[in-house]
């Protein structure tokens, strides 16, 4: 497993750590530590993740809740909508990955810890904030 899957990740259970006990992304990235040990590569990219989908939230969920039809984010599954936080923050803030990586990870982080449908889910959604939203915006 590269060391970029593994700091989303990482990421992922930080985000998940956010929501279900409301603290603070330092704390959550400490405890996360504590528990899930990473590299520092690993790391570093995972707090990138986290920090920028804490400083940009109210964009990326306004472009995720825009482009999935029918379906407010208060609906999806934690697991889900946190996975197409990592990957509209990795769209819009991390031109070094190619953004056809950031989906194939974004939809195998679904299938590993989604559910049986999140794959599709995912990758309904963000085909269309990559085409419609961000490849608009940065050609």
């Amino acid at each position: 497993m590269g060391k970029r899957r593994r700091a989303r990740e990482f990421a992922l259970q930080v985000l998940y750590q956010l929501e279900i006990a409301k603290q603070n992304p330092h704390k959550a990235l400490a405890e996360c530590r504590e528990h899930f040990p990473v590299g520092d590569e690993e790391y570093a990219f995972a707090e990138e993740i986290v920090r920028g989908i804490t400083d940009h939230g109210e964009q990326i969920d306004r472009l995720i809740e825009q482009y999935s039809e029918h379906w407010r984010l208060n609906r999806m599954a934690m697991t889900d909508r946190n996975i197409l936080r990592i990957a509209t923050f990795e769209f819009l803030y991390c031109r070094d990955i190619p953004p056809k990586v950031t989906l194939n990870e974004a939809i195998e982080l679904g299938k590993s810890y989604g559910s049986e449908e999140s794959g599709s889910f995912i990758n309904g959604i963000l085909d269309r904030v990559r085409e419609e939203a961000v490849e608009k915006t940065f050609r």
